[in-house]
C-alpha cells in the first residue's frame, strides 16, 4: 500500500456538524432538478432490477437529504438512495420518477439519514478511480468506508439441481484512508495500516497492539484514526 505522507498545511473539513458553517448558497429540491438539467442535460435512467434477488442498495427506501455541490451550492430536501452496485446516487423527482446523477463530479458530498457520502478519488489495484464513499472520520487523515455488493448471475437448471435466479449478495465494506486531498488508499492489512502513518509509526504501532486493532473492523479503525489525528 502506498504510504500516505502528510504534507498539507490547511484542510477544510466538511462534517455533518460544520457543513452549515461553510458558505453555501441554499437551494431547494426543485432548484436542483432545474439547474442540473440546464447544466448537464438528460438524466440517466435507473435499470429495472425487479427480477434479481437481494438488494443493490445501501438504503432501499429514499431518505430526504442534502446535496453539497463543488460550486458551493446546498440543495435541500432531495429524496436520496445509493446504488452500491452501480456506484450511483439516485434521487426521486417531484413526479416520483427515479433517476441517477449522470455527472457525479458536481457532487462534493451528500448527507442523508446516518450517512455522509463524498465523491472522492481513491486508489485500487494501482489505478486511480473516483466514486462515492461513506465518510467515517473527517480530519487531517480521514477514514472512509466503501460498501460492496456482488452480483451473481442466474444459474441454469441441471440434473438434481434447480435453476437459481440472479442475486445481489452483500459483501464486507472496504476501508480507505485519505490525507488531505490526496487519493484515498485502501487498507488491506495491519502492516500497511501501520505504514500509512510514517511520522508517528511507533505510537501507532503501540496503539494497535495495546488496543488489538482489527484492520477490518470499522469501530477499531475509527478509534485508531482519531488517535492518530490527536497526536
Amino acid at each position: 500500500m502506498k504510504k500516505i505522507t502528510i504534507t498539507f498545511t490547511c484542510l477544510f473539513v466538511f462534517t455533518l456538524f460544520v457543513a452549515g458553517q461553510t458558505t453555501y448558497q441554499i437551494g431547494e429540491s426543485l432548484d436542483f432538478f432545474r439547474s442540473y438539467k440546464m447544466q448537464q442535460g438528460e438524466y440517466s435512467l435507473l435499470l429495472n432490477e425487479s427480477d434479481i434477488e437481494g438488494s443493490p442498495y445501501l438504503n432501499d427506501e429514499f431518505i430526504n437529504g442534502t446535496i453539497y455541490t463543488t460550486s458551493k451550492t446546498q440543495y435541500q430536501n432531495i429524496p436520496l438512495r445509493f446504488n452500491i452496485f452501480n456506484d450511483n446516487l439516485e434521487f426521486k423527482t417531484p413526479d416520483d420518477a427515479v433517476m441517477s446523477i449522470a455527472v457525479p463530479e458536481i457532487v462534493e458530498s451528500a448527507v442523508f439519514g446516518e450517512y455522509k457520502m463524498c465523491y472522492i478519488p481513491y486508489t485500487i489495484s494501482k489505478k486511480i478511480k473516483r466514486g462515492f464513499l461513506i465518510e467515517l472520520v473527517s480530519d487531517h487523515v480521514s477514514l472512509y468506508a466503501k460498501p460492496e455488493v456482488l452480483y451473481k448471475k442466474p444459474q441454469e437448471p441441471a440434473p438434481y439441481k434447480e435453476a437459481e435466479p440472479a442475486k445481489f449478495l452483500p459483501k464486507a465494506d472496504s476501508y480507505y484512508l485519505r490525507a488531505g486531498k490526496e487519493e484515498a488508499q485502501k487498507i488491506t492489512g495491519k502492516k500497511d495500516l501501520i505504514q500509512s502513518f510514517p511520522d508517528h509509526q511507533k505510537e501507532v504501532t503501540d496503539f494497535i497492539k495495546k488496543n488489538k486493532i482489527n484492520p477490518g473492523k470499522e469501530s477499531d479503525l475509527i478509534k485508531l484514526v482519531n488517535f492518530y489525528n490527536s497526536l
